[in-house]
């Protein structure tokens, strides 16, 4: 009898069925990638590493851009060489982190990051300890130095776009998830179950959102799915880390179709909780200040101008103050004074989630001041803003509340003739503008007094003016 189970359990009928062969391998007559349009940086780090006996390839990002005719940004490479390997084959390499070990090779400005091929932690066969030291009770994985074959690097990376391996001595392409169809059919796939692979690394939520408006892809249901769900997981995130995402998603030339796609699936609120509540308060203004600003960033990327993350994130942050500038007064403060700690409040706060830099909020909240400084323009006022190193900055940042709705007494106009006259028409400037507010003084006094007030952005709540 038991003979008989063995030999049925063998017999090939009840096989189970054997999966597609991998990897797809796209030979040169089938894709479009040319030698000529890769670094030869990266193809000597590559030849270099084969010549010293070890795999090496051209992978990710890269890959996934040349196929789709987008001149790569950088050219990344894995190997089945460890990063200590790595290092002594190039005196000019160096091996940074602690996480994800990398080795970064040097030829002048340009760089070179070499991985090593990874693979995903074996939890059934380690021990509680090091399961607990390598990942989070979230699932998050907080180190990630396994290393394993090609196969599996290619299986533990996020999206089959870019499971991509280019080999440079053939040209052929290594397609391990069915990349190269995704590509074409213009999907952001996640390898593996989506819920996972989020718990793992939360921050792929980001990376799926930013591959989309960067390439013009869809996210594919299934990777889509789970991510309002758990997009609270980015609350469990260093704040450190999340600047540098931050950065990514805005300064890549696709700031306001990744705003759009955040607040689709709820990401915008775990990185900016107080403009979330403002955005939802008051969805008409705030959706147009940010909208506008993050369009000028673009804008700006495209002709190769320079971008401040100052300005960027005193745009986002913006909306949120009005309210906070409402409860400092409430509780006493005068209006100046009031800005000054409700600005104090929303960056202390928004550091605690995204770690900015004071290197960015001291500007930042310079452009905050300069919102209430530009309108007191009176005797030498004016021409001492125009010397002040943050003037230009206000003064744009002054527009963009201007586009965005606001309404400010057509202050952005006049600020705009002021540096275009003359300086006796300057002067001119000046004496009528001291006739206007003798005049509105008088009627001041006509109606009993009381002190002149500005709209809150975007509201018809009136808020006490810097005038």
């Amino acid at each position: 009898m038991l003979k008989k189970l063995i030999q049925s359990l063998r017999s090939p009928l009840r096989r189970a069925p054997s999966k597609p062969e991998l990897p797809i391998v796209i030979p040169r007559s089938q894709h479009a990638l040319e030698r000529e349009q890769i670094s030869r940086h990266a193809l000597s780090v590559v030849d270099r590493l084969e010549k010293a006996g070890y795999q090496a390839y051209l992978v990710g990002g890269c890959v996934r851009d040349l196929m789709l005719g987008v001149e790569p940004k950088d050219f990344d490479v894995a190997t089945n060489a460890t990063p200590e390997q790595v290092r002594a084959e190039f005196r000019n390499a160096r091996v940074i982190g602690r996480r994800f070990k990398l080795v970064h090779v040097h030829f002048g400005r340009e760089i070179i990051e070499v991985a090593t091929f990874r693979a995903n932690h074996p939890e059934e066969e380690e021990d509680e300890d090091s399961v607990h030291s390598a990942r989070h009770e979230s699932g998050r994985i907080l180190r990630d130095n396994i290393y394993g074959n090609q196969e599996q690097d290619a299986q533990r990376r996020d999206f089959t776009i870019n499971a991509l391996y280019y080999e440079a001595t053939q040209e052929r392409i290594f397609d391990y998830a069915n990349g190269a169809s995704d590509i074409r059919n213009r999907l952001i796939r996640l390898i593996g179950d989506p819920e996972q692979r989020y718990q793992e690394d939360p921050v792929r939520m980001l990376r799926a959102v930013r591959f989309a408006a960067k390439l013009g892809f869809e996210i594919e249901e299934q990777t889509a799915a789970p991510i309002r769900r758990l997009a609270h997981l980015l609350r469990d995130i260093p704040a450190s880390r999340l600047f540098d995402e931050v950065l990514k998603l805005f300064l890549s030339g696709n700031a306001e179709r990744t705003y759009e796609l955040l607040v689709t699936y709820d990401l915008f609120a775990p990185l900016f909780p107080a403009t979330a509540e403002a955005l939802e308060k008051n969805p008409e203004y705030t959706g147009r200040l940010i909208k506008q600003a993050l369009a000028n960033t673009d804008a700006r990327i495209r002709e190769g101008k320079p971008v401040t993350p100052a300005f960027l994130f005193a745009a986002l942050l913006w909306p949120a103050l009005p309210a906070r500038v409402d409860y400092h007064q409430e509780k006493g403060l005068p209006p100046i004074p009031a800005m000054q700690e409700a600005a104090h409040d929303i960056t202390l706060e928004q550091c605690r989630r995204i770690a900015i830099p004071k290197r960015f909020t001291i500007p930042m909240r310079e452009i905050w001041d300069m919102q209430e400084r530009l309108p007191r323009r009176q005797g030498k006022r004016a021409d001492m803003l125009l010397e002040n190193p943050r003037f230009r900055a206000g003064y744009d940042f002054l527009l963009l509340r201007e586009s965005a709705g606001e309404r400010t007494g057509n202050l952005g106009q006049w600020w705009t003739r002021y540096q275009e006259v003359s300086d006796s028409q300057r002067r001119e400037m000046i004496r009528e503008l001291s006739q206007e507010d003798g005049k509105g003084a008088v009627r001041k006094r006509r109606r009993g007094g009381g002190s002149r007030k500005r709209r809150t952005p975007g509201t018809d709540k009136p808020t006490p003016s810097a005038e």
